[in-house]
């Protein structure tokens, strides 16, 4: 009589790439709480103060010097350089290649493919499956690849806005990031 649900082979789970409905439906009802513990008021101030002074700087020279550097997605890249600059998604390494590939992705199936359902999918999957491939995983950068084709990009737009506009944010997340006494910034460069 069985215990618990039974284990595949293990030579035969080598071999195997996708689950049993049962392995899949436990995955999916794994059920728990968040574990993550409330971070002290201070990680919100200063994660407030560098998505301020990024987000203020890239809008401002947008705005009023109509310096072509903002892009919706840099919105959720300052989130992690801010918000989680420890993490490996926000080294300056996976914010610069992760958005620079992605958008020359992004570009790239809109000249061939044109602004369509389909291109705008096959940007993403493109762009995200390259990022895992290069580790150089920016989940923002996903979106880069999509607005490259829903607004019609040219061959510039990995340069400006994508390119200048996240190192302008990087610049400002060494700066304020290594102002807190509990954070470093960046991890690593390379």
């Amino acid at each position: 009589m069985s215990t618990g649900p039974q284990q595949p082979d293990s030579s035969m789970d080598e071999e195997r790439q996708i689950c049993t409905m049962n392995e899949y439906w436990g995955k999916v009802a794994a059920g728990g709480r968040c574990t993550v513990a409330h971070p002290p008021l201070s990680e919100g101030i200063w994660t407030f103060i560098g998505c301020f002074v990024g987000i203020g700087i890239v809008t401002y020279l947008a705005f009023q010097k109509d310096v072509p550097i903002l892009v919706a997605s840099l919105g959720a890249s300052a989130c992690l350089l801010y918000g989680a600059p420890s993490v490996p998604f926000a080294q300056p390494r996976n914010a610069i290649v992760g958005h620079i590939l992605s958008a020359f992705i992004g570009v790239a199936c809109y000249k061939l493919l044109g602004a369509h359902w389909y291109s705008a999918a096959l940007s993403v999957g493109l762009a995200v499956a390259m990022m895992v491939m290069t580790r150089t995983i920016h989940p923002p950068a996903g979106a880069t690849a999509l607005i490259a084709v829903i607004s019609k990009q040219d061959w510039l737009f990995p340069i400006a806005p994508v390119g200048i506009g996240i190192c302008v944010l990087i610049v400002v997340a060494i700066i304020i990031n290594n102002f807190a006494i509990k954070r470093k910034y960046p991890q690593y460069w390379w």
